[in-house]
């Protein structure tokens, strides 16, 4: 048995798997809460994560006691970027910064002038939300508290020192900080200098699958975990997340449909990214890369809206709008640029806009035009990475809202590609946290197909391709003005 344990930004998720790929008992915390004190900014505070882990990990006590006294290993992911600070006491200094904090344009800027070669050594550039470009702001703004630091943590790894005692850091994961030789997979010091930071302060690095540490006895104790569990690496929820659906190979491909919208593909060669919001980092099987495009509200945007119109129950009016079966004819057009767009756009500034309202538009066509324009906004991700020259041989969707069939249905049709989706919910970051702490502890690293083999293929529907067409032409204008 394996924990694989996920670090979201809206919430904790926990997964037993079993030798053979069964998900055999998972668990949630309660919501997260993101705090937002000014425009750009978005922060989180690192205790409430491992609360939310306590709270994950005591209800899998509970339901699955025997589960957890057979655990071998532990694999954590988490939400990537964030910036978390420390002091001697590994006390927390202040709020983190998250991946979709947007208040370090300028510093991104800097670090370019000052590193003519950043690009081809880090993966990408140095755009907001990144933690090189968060540090050198921090360095900036709150010297007081970059003085007072000690280390130097994202959120997954706060966690691991929690859990073990540890501070450590996955070269995957760590490689997405911007504070990295990609290639070499150690810190880049000159950067890591040029951010204000203590080369001491940043975690030792391991890999994904390597043992990083033990759970403390008074973990182990409360949860009925045999003594010494070994805790490995672990990933990016980005990476992990592509180890879930089993895009283990160069050419595998997927989009997560989760609070942000990932478009990913693995890649056995380095292809640093020059522009249009991409990136590129480690993955977190040895050996290989990833390519990344990112669009900052997908479920987010869905969220927001359900929360504008009073719904508390978002799969209920999910299951309402898919009901109401309405043409993209007759709702909005929304852009999703809640908290401004990384690709393909890599500005901060944007902002989301609903446009084409009449008095016959209600509150479910404000819901469908959120995923039409997160499907559309997709779209345009994924051109933007095949413009790379990935060679996408296969193409999944995990996260949350692929539970929806309207979703899957808008998004396979906007990129004009079929969609494997899993049928269960267990394919994900959690799972391939559990994945690769099997691994690390001497299993295979995926023994069976993903989610149980439950797999369905989606295609893109040639009568809905030519409505959202329209919409796509109302939705690269309204864009057109609000840039």
């Amino acid at each position: 048995m394996h924990l694989g344990v996920d670090i979201g930004t809206s919430g904790v998720k926990a997964v037993l798997v079993d030798a053979a790929d069964r998900v055999v008992a998972e668990a949630a915390s309660a919501p997260l809460v993101v705090s937002r004190p000014q425009p750009l900014w978005s922060e989180q505070d690192p205790a409430a994560w491992w609360q939310a882990v306590i709270e994950a990990l005591d209800t899998l006590a509970t339901q699955a006691p025997s589960g957890m006294a057979a655990v071998q290993g532990i694999g954590l992911s988490g939400q990537m970027l964030g910036v978390a600070l420390l002091d001697r006491d590994d006390a927390v200094l202040r709020p983190a910064l998250l991946w979709n904090d947007g208040r370090a344009s300028v510093e991104g800027a800097e670090l370019h002038q000052r590193f003519p070669d950043f690009v081809e050594r880090v993966g990408c550039r140095a755009m907001p939300g990144f933690s090189a470009p968060k540090l050198l702001w921090l360095a900036r703004h709150e010297p007081a508290v970059l003085a007072r630091t000690r280390r130097v943590l994202l959120p997954k790894d706060y966690v691991r020192l929690c859990l073990t005692g540890e501070a450590a850091s996955d070269r995957a994961d760590a490689s997405a900080t911007l504070l990295m030789d990609t290639a070499r997979g150690d810190w880049a010091g000159d950067i890591v200098a040029a951010c204000g930071l203590d080369l001491a302060w940043l975690p030792r690095l391991v890999e994904s699958a390597e043992v990083a540490g033990t759970v403390r006895d008074v973990w182990a104790a409360r949860w009925g975990l045999p003594h010494g569990v070994p805790v490995v690496g672990g990933g990016g929820d980005n990476m992990c997340a592509a180890v879930g659906v089993g895009a283990v190979a160069a050419g595998d491909a997927y989009i997560g449909l989760g609070t942000s919208g990932v478009c990913f593909v693995a890649n056995d060669v380095f292809l640093p990214a020059h522009g249009q919001g991409m990136h590129t980092h480690r993955h977190a099987v040895p050996g290989f890369f990833c390519q990344n495009a990112v669009v900052l509200s997908a479920a987010g945007a869905l969220a927001w809206v359900a929360e504008m119109i009073q719904a508390r129950d978002i799969g209920k009016l999910v299951a309402e709008v898919e009901a109401a079966k309405l043409s993209p004819a007759d709702t909005p057009v929304f852009t999703p640029y809640l908290a401004g767009e990384r690709t393909p756009h890599d500005n901060p500034h944007l902002t989301a806009s609903f446009s084409g309202l009449t008095h016959a538009t209600g509150p479910l066509h404000l819901v469908q035009a959120v995923m039409e324009g997160v499907a559309l906004a997709l779209g345009d991700a994924h051109r933007a990475l095949r413009g790379t020259g990935a060679a996408i041989e296969r193409l999944s969707l995990t996260g949350g809202g692929a539970r929806s069939d309207l979703w899957v249905r808008l998004i396979a049709t906007a990129l004009g590609m079929p969609l494997t989706v899993a049928s269960s919910t267990h394919a994900g970051p959690a799972l391939g946290a559990a994945r690769l702490a099997r691994a690390g502890t001497g299993g295979p690293l995926i023994a069976g197909d993903p989610a149980d083999g439950q797999l369905r293929r989606v295609t893109p529907d040639p009568a809905l391709a030519v409505v959202l067409g329209d919409k796509r032409a109302a939705f690269d204008a309204h864009l057109r003005l609000v840039r």
